[in-house]
């Protein structure tokens, strides 16, 4: 599959109230998965300088947050930034902002924590629906003795795309012969678009009294996309007048403590028309969010708002929500007003610890490998206090003789080695942060968390003792056994996984013995000891680990006699022997002297 790139931006963003970022890509939404986005190390300039082997010692991993979190992308080590499913702006983001997610990405050199760069990726939506009106007809009516400039509110289309351009809408009316109507389009608070039919000419139901109108919406997309609304206008006397709010805005502020049968505000709207065209009902608009319309209640008839019986108030500051104040004509006529509710807390509740692991073995628990050097960065940590002044100012501490809590920012932490772990003496670190705030009186929290020591291969085999001594016979069939080599390695897996091996000593001779994988020595062939009494050589032992590391030990084997070999004559060496002697009858002198040896 081809991936393609798309034109990405990087920035150096000064800060603000929001979080900043290093880096901000844009990736285009419903492109299918594993498509490139951009070069983490080429746009970060951590290449810029230095040899092209320092380049690889940069890695980069990605902060994968909780376990349940579904990850939208994925980060390779050498920094390269990939899409891991197909991308919808629709579902991922809201109507008519912003569609972009935050990757928090650690820099590593070789095994030392550089930094955290944090990646803005913009989803850029494509105009993929069309806009949509409420119904595709609706009957309007105009009074034949209203004048030039009478409107008419028409609803207006929906494009469910969150782009600005892909669900902008342009609305049109379509013309035709003698039509004594145009379409007036303006901009309500809610960002939507207040349509009107305008009365342009002079209307006489006696010579015309129903019109055939159709409104077009176009979206302003690359490829404009649009759908047409059909509008029957009946001639006859008509409500026209909007209702009024007594103000555009109501900016309101309530206390944790607010009790929900307490109104917080009542919002009050007149319409000049009499009768049921002047009657006023109130509502929330549909660009209002859900979880305000669950938090608050709003009285239909009198305009007043209260909080809903099970609410509780949670960690959000503030709710915008959109009234929309309508009459009882026929049809109806509407305005809208903004509520803008803000939350002041004034209780001291606990700080919120929230870490994220680079390697997460469950929940609470992460690993590290014992070669990590000091500084190795470990975890991600987060605090959050929404409480007011003092009671949401935070401290936070660990202590452990292995692993240090670091601030790099206001709340924000990381946990690193502060000296090095050695898992064959320690297996599993149990860490706890503490984090206070500075309320009256101060609140504390702990996140217990457990830190598990990954094996490396860093300790290498050793013998129980120097030298083996051992003893054996002669005129033994192949394979007798000679003893064993007894060895061991508190590493794990391959590196406490142990091979034998025999090495020669000085001697010119081919060992007589072979040893297995578990370190017993027998014979490769029958020995004798008339032709070599003693070997000595040495054992070889490595672990299966990477690096393989190794020892040796000595091998003595002394061959024991038996009693194999018949004694034979050194002289005479031949056999007859014939001695030539003179007679001496009173000689005592020795004729010869007969020698014999035995090999045993």
């Amino acid at each position: 599959m081809t991936c393609h790139q798309y034109t990405h931006f990087v920035f150096i963003l000064l800060p603000v109230l929001c979080l900043s970022v290093d880096i901000i890509y844009h990736v285009k939404e419903e492109k299918s998965s594993n498509t490139f986005v951009g070069d983490i190390a080429k746009d970060a300039r951590l290449h810029d300088s230095g040899h092209q082997d320092n380049h690889r010692m940069i890695t980069f991993t990605q902060i994968v947050g909780r376990l349940t979190t579904s990850q939208l992308f994925n980060v390779t080590q050498g920094g390269k930034l990939f899409t891991t499913q197909r991308l919808d702006a629709e579902s991922l983001c809201t109507y008519n902002s912003d569609c972009f997610r935050i990757i928090k990405v650690v820099v590593h050199r070789m095994k030392t924590f550089m930094k955290i760069l944090k990646i803005k990726v913009i989803i850029e939506d494509i105009n993929d629906h069309k806009p949509q009106f409420p119904s595709e007809m609706i009957d309007l009516m105009f009074s034949e003795t209203d004048g030039k400039g009478t409107t008419k509110s028409i609803p207006n289309a929906i494009d469910k795309d969150v782009g600005a351009q892909n669900s902008q809408i342009i609305y049109r009316l379509e013309k035709t012969i003698d039509l004594p109507f145009s379409l007036s389009v303006s901009k309500r608070l809610d960002g939507t678009a207040k349509l009107d039919l305008v009365l342009v000419g002079k209307l006489d139901r006696e010579s015309k009294d129903l019109y055939n109108v159709a409104i077009i919406a176009t979206d302003e997309g690359f490829h404009p996309m649009l759908s047409k609304l059909n509008v029957q206008i009946t001639i006859m006397d008509a409500n026209d007048n909007l209702p009024s709010f007594t103000q555009s805005i109501y900016n309101i502020s309530i206390r944790k403590i607010h009790k929900n049968d307490k109104p917080i505000v009542t919002l009050s709207a007149t319409d000049q028309d009499s009768g049921k065209n002047g009657q006023i009902t109130y509502h929330f608009s549909s660009k209002t969010y859900d979880i305000a319309k669950n938090h608050f209640r709003l009285n239909s008839t009198t305009g007043e708002v209260t909080l809903h019986e099970k609410f509780h108030f949670d960690d959000k500051s503030s709710y915008k929500i959109f009234v929309e104040a309508t009459d009882k004509g026929s049809p109806a006529l509407s305005s809208l007003a903004i509520l803008q509710l803000n939350i002041i807390n004034q209780e001291n509740n606990p700080p919120l610890i929230d870490v994220d692991f680079i390697l997460r073995s469950s929940e609470n628990e992460t690993t590290v490998a014992e070669d990590a050097d000091a500084g190795s960065f470990i975890a991600y940590v987060i605090v959050t206090d929404d409480d007011f002044d003092n009671n949401g100012k935070v401290t936070c501490k660990l202590q452990h003789e292995k692993f240090k809590l670091v601030k790099l920012q206001e709340n924000e932490y990381k946990i690193i080695v502060q000296k090095r772990v050695d898992r064959e003496v320690k297996e599993k670190h149990a860490v706890t942060i503490t984090c206070e705030d500075k309320g009256i009186p101060p609140l504390r929290t702990h996140k217990n968390m457990v830190i598990a020591v990954l094996d490396v291969n860093d300790v290498k085999p050793q013998f129980t003792k120097k030298i083996f001594n051992f003893l054996t016979y002669e005129n033994e069939k192949p394979n007798f056994p000679i003893g064993f080599i007894n060895a061991s390695d508190p590493d794990l897996g391959d590196g406490g996984r142990l091979t034998y091996s025999l090495i020669p000593g000085k001697t010119k001779y081919n060992l007589p013995f072979h040893i297995t994988d578990y370190g017993f020595i027998s014979t490769s062939k029958t020995l004798d000891r008339e032709q070599q009494n003693t070997y000595e050589f040495l054992v070889f032992v490595k672990d299966n680990g990477i690096p393989s590391l190794n020892n040796t030990a000595n091998v003595i084997v002394k061959v024991l006699d038996e009693n194999d070999n018949a004694p034979y004559f050194t002289f005479p060496s031949v056999n007859p022997f014939r001695l030539d002697v003179h007679y001496h009858p009173q000689s005592k002198n020795d004729i010869t002297v007969l020698r014999a040896s035995d090999r045993d």
